[in-house]
């Protein structure tokens, strides 16, 4: 490989890093309701704040409202996605109830070991305790949080339930409701449970924790429509 491109790889490596680093710092600003929902999110604001260009700004703003945490409007610019309602808060837990605990024991009956070490380090459990920063640690988990119920079902093998609730960003709108460390602590005790029923391969196991885990989720958040 030539010095040129060495520079090259360096400069792209840099810029991809960058680009993380930015999404990283919108995504957690949002989670942990630093940047409430509905507000404004003017890019400038962004530019002094964190010490970069527009572009890296923009693109992390572009792939944020890909999934569905931002809103762009003609001519006014970005904000942040509106808080759901609880209508919408309703039928988001009644479709979980519906797909995710049969999905759950699906995929008990089809783990192996590398699908279960793969669902031991998304479950965000190993780490738990490490951080201190509790804004960081929430928005991490919540990130966490989405792709280890992504791996459940897609370890359960039905593409168009797994297609049907990642269209829905269920996890990041539901953790931008409330922002407190027994969302996260409790969430990771019912996460253990889960990874029990999968390391067994007990498919009734599996089911009654994943229902369990969204109950109490959709019990814990309710209380920021009070």
């Amino acid at each position: 490989m030539s010095s040129e491109d060495v520079a090259t790889s360096a400069l792209i490596q840099r810029s991809s890093s960058l680009a993380a680093s930015v999404y990283d710092a919108i995504f957690g600003q949002l989670m942990s309701l630093k940047i409430a929902p509905g507000s404004r999110i003017p890019v400038d604001n962004l530019v002094r704040q964190l010490s970069v260009s527009q572009t890296p700004i923009r693109e992390a703003l572009g792939r944020l409202e890909g999934e569905g945490l931002v809103v762009k409007t003609h001519l006014i610019g970005y904000s942040a996605a509106p808080q759901i309602t609880r209508r919408r808060f309703d039928e988001l837990y009644e479709l979980r109830l519906l797909l995710e605990p049969d999905s759950a024991a699906r995929a008990a009956i089809a783990m192996d070991e590398t699908r279960l070490a793969a669902l031991r380090e998304a479950a965000g459990v190993m780490g738990r305790r490490e951080g201190t920063d509790e804004r960081i640690r929430y928005s991490t988990f919540a990130r966490q949080d989405a792709v280890f119920h992504d791996r459940i079902m897609e370890f359960a093998g039905n593409k168009l339930i797994r297609e049907t609730l990642n269209h829905q960003h269920t996890h990041f709108h539901i953790f931008r409701l409330m922002f407190h460390s027994r969302v996260t602590e409790e969430a990771l005790d019912e996460h253990e449970a889960l990874l029990a029923a999968f390391a067994a391969g007990d498919a009734c196991a599996a089911d009654k924790a994943m229902r369990e885990h969204i109950e109490h989720s959709r019990d814990r958040l309710v209380l920021a429509f009070d």
